[in-house]
C-alpha cells in the first residue's frame, strides 16, 4: 500500500485485490463503495482478481482502501490488497468494465454456497416474480464451483451459459446497485432451468408440478434420487420406518448412518441436542452435515442411525430442499451412489447407476460440472472439526506457510483427496472417496486436472503415498513428473503443521488404522520428531499380526486373536467366546503357522480388538465401526487404567497393546460393566500418549505437538489429550481446517515436497 498522503489537491490509485473475490457481489461492492465516496475510476474482474482504479482527495482515497477489507461482502475472502498511485486523468464517475482475462491467474475459485434469507423472502413471497423459484439465487448464495468451468468465473464460462437471461433477469444482472448484479447463476420461471420428473425407469412423467409429485412420492414410503448442487442425493422420509428399510436393503448399506435434512433449526433441535455453537455451523452459509448427539426417543427411524449416539443432522441448502421441506420436514438425504462409487452427477448417470433403487428422479436441465459431496463437521475440544471436507469449503485455500507452487499432490487411498499448490497457497479439493474402483480413480483423475487447470497451475512436481500399491500413488506415477513418495503417518503430521503454519520440529502424534511404515509393515500409532522434511520414529505399539490381513478388519474378532495369540497361544480365544468355533480354529491356525498374518501397529486395531472382546461390534460395515461404537459406550467418568508395559528396540520406545487387551478380558470376564471397561481402555491409550509425548518431549526439548490422524475423530480421546498435554506445558496444535483422517493427507504431501524441493 502507498505511503498516506497529504489532504491536496484529487490523487488517482491502482488497486488490486486478490482473493475469493469474483462470483460473491465484490464489484457492486466497489461500486457502491466509490459512489457513496464521491470517487471516480472503474472496477473489472481479472485473472489477477479484482483492479480498480479509483481518483478523488487522498484521504478519501485512504479510507477507501480500509473499508476494501472492512466492509467487504460477507462471501468474499480477501488475501491481499495492493495498491499503487497513478497519473490522474480527467474522468467523471464510477463504473464496472468488461472482465479482463489476460494476466497471471491469482483468483480464487468460489465455494458452493447455501440459499440466502433474502433469496428464500422471495421464493416465499406469491407477489415475487421469483416465487416457489427452485433456482432462485443472487451474488450472496448458489452454486459456484460445481456450475464453473474455467476462470475468471462469467457467466460464459459455467453451466449456465446454456440459459440466456430474460429481459427482467438482464436488468438486474447489469444494474449495479441490485443484488444480482454479476450474479452468473441469475435465472427466473422464464429463463432458467427445469424441473423434470422421472420414474424408475427413466421415462418422463407428465406432472405440472413435478416437485409436488417427488413430495407425494416421499410421503407414500418411496425413495427419490434427488438432484442437488454438486451431485444426486438418495431421499427418503426420516420417520418412516419402512422408507428407511427399503433404501437400506436396496443400496446395501446395512448400519452406517445416513443423514438427516431438518425443515429448520427447530426441527433439528427435537431430534438432537443443538447448542449456540452447533447452531452456528448449521446455519452457517456451508450448510454441512453436523454430527449431534441425538435425543432418546425422537421421531426419526432408528434404522436412521441404528445403535449410534449421534444424528448427521444439516438444514436445507437449496431451493428445493426447501420447497420438499414444507411438506416432509425430515427427509434422509445420503449420497446417490452404489457402495465406494462416486456420487451421481449426470441425469443419465443417475438413471443408469440407481436403477434398482430409486422409484423417482427429480432431475433438471443445468449441468453439474464438478462432483461436490456434503460436508460433515462436528465440534470437539472446543473448536470445530472438519471430518469431510467438501461442499461449501472446497476448494477454499489454505496458506502453509511456503512455496508450493505447482506441486501436486494426488492423495491417499481412503477418503482421497487431492491437492494443488499456487504461491504459498495449497487448494485442497473436495472428498473424492475410496479409490475402491475405475470410477473412482477416473475422478481422481478429472478432478486433478480441473483444479489444477482452474487455479492456472501447471503441475511440475507430484506428491504421491509411500505405499507402492495405492491407485493414487500409480496415477501419480504415470503422469511422468517428477515424483517425491510421501511417508503416510509423516504427511498426517505435516497437514497439521501446514494448516497452522509451523516451522521447526514438532512432536507429532499420527494414530490411525493403516498407513504404509518404513519397514513395510502397517503403521498407525506413531509418535514422530518431524519437521515438514524429514521424521523420525519415537514410540509406536508394538506390532500385532493380523490373521488374514484386511479380513481382520472387516472382522474384529481376528484382530482380537492376533493381538492375544502371541502372549497366551490357543487360550486367546477366550477373548471371543461369541466367534463361531471352526472360525477360530481357522484363524488360530493361520496365526499358528504363520501364514497372511502381515503386521500392524495401528491405533485402529487395537480399538477394534477391544470393541470385539467387549462385544459390541462383530463385523465392521463401516470404517471406523468398532472404535465409534467403543466410544459410544464408554463412561468417561470410569476410575484407573491398565498397566503399560514399555519397551525400547533401536532407540523407539514401544508400548505392548497385547497386555492392554489382556486386562480387558480380565476385567470383562470378572464381570466389570462393558462401559467402564471401555473407559478405562480409553484412558490407558491417553496414558501411552502422554507417557511418550513427555518422554519425546523431554528428550528433543520440543513443545509442539500436533495431534493428527482419524483416531482423534474420538472425543473423549481427543478432548482428554489436549486437557493433559496442555497441563504438562505443552502447546498442542490439532486440525481445524482439514480432516484428521486421511481427508488431510493431500494437504501434507504439498508441505513435505515443497520442503524437499527447497532442500
Amino acid at each position: 500500500m502507498p505511503p498516506r498522503s497529504p489532504k491536496t489537491e484529487p490523487r488517482r490509485m491502482k488497486v488490486r485485490v486478490i482473493g475469493t473475490v469474483q462470483g460473491v457481489g465484490f464489484r457492486p461492492f466497489v461500486y457502491r463503495l466509490a459512489t457513496g465516496l464521491g470517487l471516480a475510476g472503474s472496477v473489472r474482474n481479472a485473472g489477477s482478481g479484482v483492479e480498480i482504479e479509483v481518483q478523488g482527495m487522498p484521504d478519501v482515497l485512504d479510507r477507501f482502501v480500509d473499508r476494501l477489507r472492512q466492509d467487504a461482502p460477507p462471501l468474499a475472502r480477501i488475501r491481499q490488497v495492493a495498491a499503487r498511485h497513478a497519473k490522474p486523468v480527467a474522468e467523471d464517475g464510477f463504473r464496472i468494465e468488461m472482465t479482463d482475462e489476460d494476466g497471471e491467474l491469482e483468483v480464487d475459485a468460489a465455494r458452493d454456497i447455501a440459499t440466502c434469507t433474502d433469496c428464500l423472502a422471495e421464493m416465499r413471497d406469491p407477489a415475487d416474480r421469483r416465487y416457489r423459484h427452485p433456482f432462485i439465487n443472487c451474488t450472496n448464495c448458489g452454486p459456484r464451483y460445481t456450475i464453473i468451468e474455467r476462470l475468471p468465473y462469467d457467466r460464459p464460462d459455467t453451466s449456465m451459459r446454456a440459459f440466456p437471461m430474460c429481459e427482467a433477469c438482464r436488468a438486474e444482472y447489469e444494474d449495479p446497485a441490485d443484488r444480482r448484479f454479476h450474479a452468473q447463476p441469475v435465472c427466473c420461471h422464464d429463463c432458467g432451468p427445469t424441473l423434470e420428473l422421472l420414474d424408475a425407469e427413466g421415462q418422463r412423467v407428465d406432472s405440472p408440478d413435478p416437485l409436488a409429485a417427488t413430495a407425494d412420492i416421499l410421503a407414500e414410503g418411496g425413495v427419490a434420487a434427488i438432484k442437488g448442487i454438486g451431485g444426486f442425493h438418495l431421499a427418503c422420509d426420516a420417520t418412516s420406518p419402512d422408507a428407511v428399510r427399503r433404501l437400506r436393503e436396496r443400496k446395501h448399506r446395512e448400519q452406517k448412518p445416513l443423514a438427516v435434512m431438518a425443515r429448520d433449526p427447530d426441527a433439528a433441535r427435537a431430534i438432537a441436542t443443538v447448542g449456540p455453537e452447533e447452531l452456528a455451523l448449521l446455519e452457517s452459509p456451508e450448510r454441512p452435515i453436523v454430527l449431534l448427539s441425538r435425543r432418546a426417543g425422537d421421531i426419526v427411524a432408528d434404522a436412521v442411525a441404528p445403535r449410534s449416539q449421534f444424528h448427521g443432522v444439516m438444514l436445507p441448502y437449496t431451493p428445493i430442499h426447501h420447497l420438499l421441506a414444507e411438506r416432509l420436514p425430515y427427509l434422509v438425504m445420503t449420497s446417490a451412489n452404489r457402495t465406494e462409487e462416486p456420487i451421481a452427477r449426470t441425469n443419465d448417470d443417475a438413471v443408469s447407476k440407481l436403477a434398482g433403487i430409486a422409484d423417482a428422479f427429480l432431475v433438471h436441465d443445468r449441468a453439474i460440472l464438478t462432483r461436490n459431496d456434503d460436508s460433515v463437521v462436528r465440534r470437539l475440544a472446543g473448536d470445530v472439526m472438519v471430518v469431510r471436507r467438501s461442499r461449501g469449503y472446497a476448494p477454499e485455500p489454505i496458506a502453509v506457510g511456503a512455496d508450493v507452487d505447482g506441486i501436486l499432490a494426488c492423495g491417499p487411498m481412503l477418503k482421497n483427496t487431492v491437492a494443488v499448490g499456487r504461491g504459498e497457497l495449497c487448494y485442497l479439493s473436495q472428498h473424492i472417496g475410496d479409490l475402491a474402483n475405475p470410477a473412482t480413480v477416473r475422478s481422481l483423475e478429472a478432478t486433478a486436472a480441473k483444479l489444477a487447470g482452474m487455479v492456472g497451475v501447471e503441475p511440475r512436481l507430484v506428491a504421491c503415498d509411500r505405499h507402492p500399491d495405492y491407485l493414487s500413488t500409480r496415477f501419480a506415477e504415470s503422469l511422468g513428473l517428477p515424483l517425491v513418495r510421501v511417508p503416510h503417518h509423516h504427511a498426517h503430521v505435516a497437514a497439521c503443521m501446514g494448516e497452522h503454519e509451523l516451522t521447526g520440529q514438532v512432536i507429532g502424534v499420527a494414530f490411525d488404522g493403516t498407513g504404509y511404515g518404513d519397514d513395510g509393515h502397517t503403521w498407525g500409532s506413531e509418535v514422530l520428531i518431524a519437521d515438514r522434511a524429514e521424521s523420525e520414529r519415537f514410540a509406536h505399539l508394538a506390532y500385532m499380526p493380523m490373521p488374514g490381513g484386511d479380513a481382520a478388519v472387516r472382522h474384529p474378532g481376528r484382530m482380537a486373536l492376533g493381538a492375544l495369540f502371541p502372549i497366551i497361544g490357543a487360550d486367546a480365544r477366550r477373548a471371543v467366546p461369541w466367534m463361531d468355533e471352526a472360525e477360530a480354529d481357522a484363524v488360530l491356525e493361520l496365526l499358528d503357522r504363520g501364514v497372511n498374518t502381515p503386521l500392524t501397529c495401528g491405533m485402529g486395531r487395537l480399538f477394534d480388538a477391544a470393541a470385539a472382546v467387549l462385544g459390541v461390534c462383530r463385523e465392521t460395515a463401516y470404517e471406523g465401526q468398532p472404535a465409534i461404537k467403543l466410544e459410544g459406550i464408554a463412561d468417561p467418568t470410569a476410575e484407573g487404567s491398565y498397566p503399560i508395559e514399555l519397551s525400547e528396540s533401536g532407540g523407539v520406545r514401544q508400548i505392548d497393546g497385547a497386555t492392554i487387551l489382556a486386562a480387558v478380558c480380565d476385567e470383562r470376564d470378572a464381570g466389570v460393566p462393558a462401559p467402564t471397561i471401555a473407559g478405562r481402555f480409553h484412558s490407558t491409550v491417553l496414558g501411552f500418549l502422554l507417557e511418550c509425548v513427555t518422554e519425546a518431549a523431554r528428550h528433543t526439548g520440543l513443545d509442539r505437538v500436533c495431534l493428527t490422524g482419524g483416531c482423534f475423530q474420538n472425543a473423549f480421546l481427543l478432548e482428554q489429550a489436549v486437557a493433559r498435554l496442555e497441563a504438562e506445558g505443552l502447546s498442542v496444535f490439532r486440525h481445524r481446517l482439514v480432516p484428521p483422517n486421511d481427508g488431510g493427507v493431500a494437504l501434507g504431501q504439498i508441505v513435505i515436497a515443497a520442503a524437499k524441493r527447497r532442500e
